[in-house]
């Protein structure tokens, strides 16, 4: 600039190199600030990251244009590094759709409604200067992975600035509904290493029902998901064994379950009609069929499970807060036989693994599209780090920034 005195220059040329820093190290290494332990001579370090999960049971509705994520993303008040979510009944499961070709439109859908929840507030909110535009890049999120069966979804979105440290993804697909092999129940498990670290996320859906003998039939789903899930395959010429990498769930540093469990409440009709008028909600949660599996060590032995403090997700009246409940009357003038379907917590997110803390387990009730209300939590994960790679990563942001201000 005319005029400008060579002190002058030389401080705002150090100003521009410390801001680029300041800048290009949030993008960089921004994953390190959670270290834990600083890594010593020989050793590993540790990082926290921000995990987000949800599942939510679609009904077989197809989402109308309007439909904004933004507020079960929590995009509005909080950050995370890794987002994971589980669908089911992304479409009806009628015959042609379980028998039939596998339709990917409707995942295409629900993946393009996450990623215009996760990036256009970012875009929309963004007041940096043009030349910090990159910033924005960084934090944006990009697809991981996005795999079906049927009407089980899970789409997996990562930071991009975090995106090249989740490597070796890999899925499942388990089908466990008609004939004990057929994909309108079941699970499908992603599976990915972020650094050192392995995560295994299963979104399953169990068998329905709330007969005696259902439970029998959710226990027996869930035992032949984890028997018979398995990630395989061959990466750059070798195979699992040769990387060394986790075949089954429980080989795995992290799991996490998220599904449409359709565990009930095992408790009489009339007792129940009463408990959810008075919306005693710790009562009749004191009958909830997992939380018994839970306590007795049994399908779910080593899995736990976060307080649940929200009103059941399942079942409601079409594009209302009211529970579906069908009274004597109801029946008698419809013609069907007497039915109690008690409200019930269907859907839950447990986790098990060491290294991984649960920070929020909620329901999303402003979300009526069905007949189910999502339910997210969020976690905070340890991840093991090689040594030296925030060093190296702070050290590749410098020479960025000598080649961005010179």
């Amino acid at each position: 600039m005319m005029g400008e005195s060579p002190k002058s220059a030389q401080f705002q040329m150090i100003w521009s190199r410390l801001e680029a820093r300041k800048w290009l190290s949030h993008g960089f290494v921004s994953e390190l600030t959670g270290v834990e332990k600083q890594p010593q001579e020989g050793q590993n370090g540790t990082v926290k990251y921000k995990v987000f999960g949800s599942r939510w049971n679609i009904g077989g509705i197809a989402p109308p244009d309007d439909l904004d994520l933004k507020e079960l993303l929590d995009t509005a008040t909080d950050y995370y590094d890794i987002y994971v979510l589980g669908f089911q009944e992304i479409v009806p499961l009628n015959a042609r759709n379980v028998l039939g070709p596998k339709q990917r439109s409707a995942a295409t859908r629900w993946d393009a409604l996450i990623g215009d929840a996760l990036n256009n507030r970012r875009r929309r909110h963004d007041t940096m200067a043009p030349q910090r535009q990159w910033r924005q890049d960084d934090e944006e999120f990009r697809c991981v992975m996005s795999e079906q069966m049927v009407g089980i979804l899970v789409s997996v979105w990562a930071r991009s600035g975090l995106r090249r440290h989740v490597r070796h993804t890999g899925a499942s697909r388990i089908g466990a509904g008609v004939l004990g092999r057929l994909g309108n129940k079941g699970a499908v498990s992603v599976r990915f290493l972020l650094h050192g670290t392995s995560f295994c996320f299963v979104c399953c859906h169990l068998a329905s029902g709330g007969e005696d003998g259902d439970a029998l039939r959710r226990n027996a789903d869930a035992a032949g998901i984890v028997s018979r899930t398995s990630f395989s395959g061959r990466r750059d010429g070798l195979t699992q064994e040769e990387l060394q990498l986790p075949r089954k769930i429980f080989d795995h540093d992290r799991m996490v379950l998220l599904g449409d469990l359709n565990y009930r409440v095992a408790i009489d009709g009339a007792e129940a009609l009463q408990l959810v008028r008075a919306r005693k909600w710790g009562m009749l949660l004191g009958n909830d069929e997992l939380l018994l599996e839970l306590s007795r060590g049994r399908r779910f032995d080593g899995w736990r499970e976060g307080l649940v403090t929200f009103a059941p997700t399942y079942k409601y009246k079409p594009n209302s807060e009211w529970f579906y409940w069908r009274t004597d009357d109801d029946s008698a003038i419809a013609g069907h036989q007497k039915q109690h379907r008690a409200p019930a917590w269907c859907h839950r997110i447990l986790w098990r693994g060491k290294g991984m803390r649960q920070t929020r387990y909620e329901s999303c009730r402003g979300y009526r599209l069905s007949d189910h209300r999502p339910v997210r939590a969020v976690f905070h994960a340890v991840c093991e780090v090689a040594e030296g790679v925030d060093s190296k990563m702070v050290k590749h942001a410098d020479i960025l920034c000598s080649e961005m201000v010179s």
